[in-house]
């Protein structure tokens, strides 16, 4: 295993994730709340253990950390267990956004065999809408001990984070450094336009929020979170390396143990400074923890992670990473030409923002609701530029419909959730159908 002891180890960590187009992959991650209709409380551990077990009929195997399940496997997929016992598919490195739904329709007929046995049953919402937070039980995870000790000392809804939210994130590759700067770009650029459309996060401890994505507004409250002011200055691999060595660590694993990072910064493991680990230095696996371990709206391993989209419904899981293959993968120069024209200090303004006026949030002039259209229609375009057939015989284009009712209706998912909710505040309107 590589040593990482100088700007140049990261940079080529970075280079290492280039591929050719032909090459590009689609990786998606989304969580999801589980609840005990009996109780209507999360469920616990015990539980999860329970419906793990059911998941072994379908192929999966457990993760193990010491002698505890933490997670499930199988094949290039995995389910990982948030905090707060979200559940989290991590999906496998895909080739197009038919096949990365057809993973999530599967997945959803297996949680729902599992489920079903238990009397259990999923919310699909950014923020749990029922839970207050001393009500959310925990899990044997070692990392989570030091982030639930740590975390709050520097973002004041970080327990939040880790424990009420749920979201949808999407993996994308690069095929050069410029590529990887444009890409960066634009992905950090629409960020408020991600929080507007994909609002779905409303109803907190069963009221009304006033917030339309309130994990949004919890992720610009958490430790180590944020749209840094740095991602706007056309960030490459060695500004990027700059912004994560000068970064600090949340924890170091060491010998099958996590040790609280404690302020130092990464620089200080690669300079031997570590007096806790015997001043040993970071491994490549090391930085891929520290990496993990940023919890930017985007962010970057060898490969983008776009972070900003509330967790929402099965009929609309797939459209959020349609609608961002379309500008990234379809059609990434128009859209880099939109963005460049943003100021960075709008963008964000418009980001603090977005999580409470949603569409009605200002940029550049014009409302959000006018730049998601652009964007839709980029996104549109780039599908069809993709032109990737499904089994059923139409293209990714497909997958923007319900973004495309969003736009017709003026009406997202959380206002849906206000005017369903607010009517007879019956629990069963946030559980899904």
């Amino acid at each position: 295993m590589s040593m990482i002891t100088s700007k140049e180890h990261i940079i080529n960590y970075f280079q290492s994730g280039i591929k050719n187009i032909e090459q590009f992959k689609i990786g998606i991650e989304h969580e999801k709340f589980l609840f005990d209709l009996t109780t209507n409380k999360r469920v616990n551990y015990q539980k999860i253990l329970k419906m793990f077990k059911n998941l072994y009929e379908f192929g999966w195997k457990p993760i193990l950390e010491n002698e505890n399940i933490i997670g499930l496997k199988k094949g290039g997929k995995s389910i990982t267990l948030e905090p707060g016992n979200q559940i989290e598919l991590s999906g496998d490195q895909l080739n197009n956004i038919h096949e990365a739904c057809s993973e999530s329709q599967d997945y959803l007929f297996e949680i729902q065999q599992a489920i079903k046995k238990l009397n259990l049953k999923i919310v699909s919402a950014g923020f749990d809408p029922i839970s207050k937070i001393s009500e959310v039980p925990n899990n044997p995870k070692q990392r989570y001990k030091i982030m639930t000790k740590d975390m709050p000392k520097s973002g004041k809804l970080s327990l939040d984070m880790m424990y009420r939210t749920c979201g949808t994130q999407l993996n994308i590759d690069y095929e050069s450094e410029e590529d990887f700067i444009k890409k960066f770009k634009v992905a950090n650029s629409i960020v408020p336009i991600s929080i507007a459309l994909f609002a779905n996060s409303s109803i907190v401890e069963k009221r009304n929020s006033n917030y339309l994505s309130y994990r949004s507004k919890v992720w610009q409250n958490t430790s180590r979170g944020g749209l840094p002011e740095v991602f706007f200055d056309n960030m490459n691999f060695e500004k990027y390396a700059n912004f994560i060595i000068n970064f600090p660590i949340l924890f170091i694993q060491n010998e099958k143990k996590y040790i609280s990072g404690k302020k130092y910064l990464f620089k200080d493991f690669m300079n031997g400074k570590i007096k806790e680990i015997k001043s040993r230095l970071p491994t490549e696996n090391d930085l891929t923890t520290h990496l993990s371990t940023i919890f930017t709206e985007n962010r970057l391993k060898k490969y983008v992670e776009l972070r900003s989209m509330d967790a929402c419904g099965w009929e609309c899981l797939c459209s959020g990473p349609a609608f961002n293959t379309g500008i990234l993968y379809g059609n990434l120069n128009e859209a880099y030409e939109l963005v460049s024209k943003w100021d960075k200090n709008e963008i964000i303004n418009a980001y603090l923002e977005a999580p409470k006026k949603g569409f009605n949030t200002e940029l550049m002039g014009k409302d959000l609701y006018y730049w998601t259209s652009a964007l839709l229609k980029i996104s549109k375009k780039g599908l069809e530029n993709r032109d990737l057939i499904g089994k059923t015989g139409y293209n990714e284009t497909h997958y923007l419909n319900h973004l495309e009712k969003i736009i017709d209706n003026k009406l997202t998912n959380a206002d849906h959730m206000i005017n369903k909710f607010s009517k007879n505040e019956n629990l069963n309107e946030l559980y899904d159908k």
